[in-house]
């Protein structure tokens, strides 16, 4: 099997990007409790945004992502995805895409043997050309904010042309709109719209709002 191919079973670009500009902002969520899952993946999507990604932080976030998965009209992910091992995980949960927050030669090889697609992550124009060696062109800019923001990405968009950029790290509702500017951002990521204080408070009804507002953005 060539490389090239490997790469596209990796990542189909356009199918992922397909995926996840369905809603262009992309809630990045950290939760462990299971009982909550349900309720806050109907409240994102009732409010129009249906590309949820659960990092893999937690001891449940599986539990947490197969709950989510039940949802009609919800798409999962999984992030913070570091290892082979989770990529096999996230298959058998249900997800529909993964995502790591680095790119390292090991992972992008795991990648090349699961069926769903990977959008790995690059902080540099280096890390950036190395993925695009093995055939990705969407990538997740991270942490956004710290290496950079706004800027970085409009340095990219002359000399990397053909990459296309989901920034994530420190975007939130007041920045959300200079990122999805960006001729090479399909969308963002953040946790903006699902705060630690409305799920304690289980404010599903504020979580629906507030990704109400943040769907408003991709328009």
């Amino acid at each position: 099997m060539d490389s090239e191919w490997r790469a596209h079973m990796a990542q189909n670009a356009e199918q992922l990007i397909e995926t996840v500009k369905q809603a262009r902002v992309i809630p990045v969520i950290i939760m462990d409790d299971v009982d909550q899952a349900r309720p806050a993946a109907e409240a994102l999507v009732a409010g129009g945004l249906n590309v949820l990604e659960v990092t893999l932080r937690t001891p449940n976030a599986l539990k947490v992502i197969e709950e989510m998965a039940k949802v009609d009209g919800a798409v999962l992910g999984s992030g913070t995805v570091r290892s082979a091992e989770h990529m096999r995980q996230s298959a058998g949960a249900g997800c529909q895409f993964m995502v790591s927050p680095g790119a390292t030669p090991k992972l992008l090889e795991a990648a090349e043997d699961m069926t769903i697609p990977l959008l790995p992550g690059i902080g540099s124009p280096t890390e950036a050309m190395i993925a695009a060696e093995r055939g990705y062109t969407f990538l997740k800019f991270f942490p956004a904010e710290a290496m950079g923001g706004t800027k970085v990405l409009k340095a990219f968009q002359s000399p990397l042309p053909e990459l296309v950029f989901c920034p994530t790290g420190g975007v939130s509702a007041s920045n959300a709109m200079d990122y999805l500017s960006l001729s090479n951002v399909v969308c963002v990521g953040g946790s903006w719209v699902l705060p630690a204080d409305a799920l304690e408070s289980r404010d599903f009804n504020r979580i629906e709002a507030l990704a109400r507002e943040a769907n408003l953005l991709g328009l």
